[in-house]
């Protein structure tokens, strides 16, 4: 990313434009360009009808459809468009959290980040305060600029997978990307690498979602833990901290099965720490048939699919089809003019107008309504 200091994109104060721009309640219609995001070179599988499962899936079921975003009230269109004045007037971030840091200028991937759909997911958690989501906002990019997660490459993070005690394989009812977390397969002793090991899979998550979708499902199997193999409390702690501050909205569900008494124990321990919106979407020994179809859940959890890890076959796989997607996302964030408040379905490659477009769109239909 360039570190040079980029000039405010001006904002839109039209709440109509940002309505017009909301995602269609329909179906998704997904572009060649989008659908071309899976190179017939990666050989990715669709479902369990692939055989032996090595590497991640390459999209959602036709049939696992996420819900349909909710409008927006007027107040709330209100309440956007001051976050997105503000935060699109930003010219420098603080590098560190403390009092009096020193600040760099934002650069183009920090302003890219600045989505609409993650200002709106920052004014959802801030219950809709202005004030608490800029300063969120701006405290989570410190945040990714302190924890430098340009150091979580594949290759720095490689080690602790290698036993595949963190999995994205197959996406939920509602197309959530699946990330399980299998801590019988730990592998390493604990370090702040652990920590960073499930920054780097949330972030490959977030690569891995397509259009309307916002969250991923946590599927957590604590079958065959021995004890000393889950976090520790104070990696608890940690993990709910920037779970919560710094990837707000982004938890779908975290289905828990094969809880140990052990393990109970733990849940009570940490549970004073969650936030009740997150309590609520934890579900223990649910049948995870009823959340993920069964041509994408693994055997060992209850699906049809006969998974085996292998790390060469899977972490290059895996890591190719997140750059790819990047890559992808970032030539149409170019293309529709660098726009902070930039729309996610777009930025996904969904069949849709870019944020400079939907603004021209609104903008001729005014000028035609002026003239009739």
């Amino acid at each position: 990313m360039s570190n040079q200091d980029i000039a405010p994109t001006p904002a839109p104060t039209n709440g109509d434009v940002l309505d017009t721009a909301q995602a269609p309640e329909s179906t998704p219609v997904i572009s060649q360009e989008s659908a071309s995001a899976n190179p017939i070179d990666l050989e990715l599988p669709t479902s369990a009808a692939d055989g032996l499962i090595q590497k991640p899936f390459a999209r959602p079921l036709d049939t696992s459809r996420p819900e349909p975003p909710v409008q927006l009230t007027s107040d709330q269109k209100s309440k956007y468009d001051a976050v997105l004045k503000t935060v699109s007037s930003w010219t420098t971030v603080p590098t560190k959290a403390e009092k009096g840091a020193p600040t760099a200028p934002i650069t183009e991937g920090e302003r890219m980040w600045l989505t609409r759909e993650c200002l709106l997911r920052y004014l959802r958690a801030t219950k809709w305060n202005v004030s608490e989501a800029e300063t969120r906002l701006q405290s989570t990019l410190t945040w990714r600029r302190e924890y430098n997660l340009e150091k979580l490459t594949p290759d720095y993070i490689s080690i602790e997978n290698e036993t595949g005690k963190q999995v994205l394989l197959g996406y939920d009812i509602h197309g959530r990307p699946c990330l399980y977390l299998l801590p019988s397969n730990q592998n390493t002793e604990k370090s702040d690498r652990q920590l960073e090991h499930l920054v780097f899979m949330l972030e490959r998550a977030i690569d891995l979602m397509g259009p309307d979708q916002e969250t991923v499902a946590l599927l957590v199997n604590f079958n065959e833990t021995k004890s000393g193999q889950n976090a520790s409390l104070g990696q608890a702690k940690q993990t709910l901290g920037f779970l919560q501050n710094h990837f707000p909205e982004r938890l779908g569900r975290a289905l828990v099965i094969n809880v140990p008494f052990m393990i109970w124990g733990f849940f009570k321990l940490i549970t004073p720490f969650i936030d009740p919106n997150t309590r609520q979407k934890l579900k223990f020994n649910e049948d995870l048939r009823e959340h993920v179809p069964p041509s994408q859940l693994m055997k060992a959890v209850g699906g049809d699919v006969e998974f085996r890890y292998d790390h060469a076959t899977y972490w290059p796989s895996l890591n190719k089809l997140a750059d790819q997607r990047r890559e992808a996302y970032r030539e149409r964030w170019v293309r529709g003019g660098k726009q902070v408040g930039e729309l996610e379905n777009y930025l996904k490659g969904e069949n849709t107008p870019s944020l400079s477009e939907a603004l021209a769109e609104v903008e001729a239909k005014a000028k035609a309504d002026e003239q009739a």
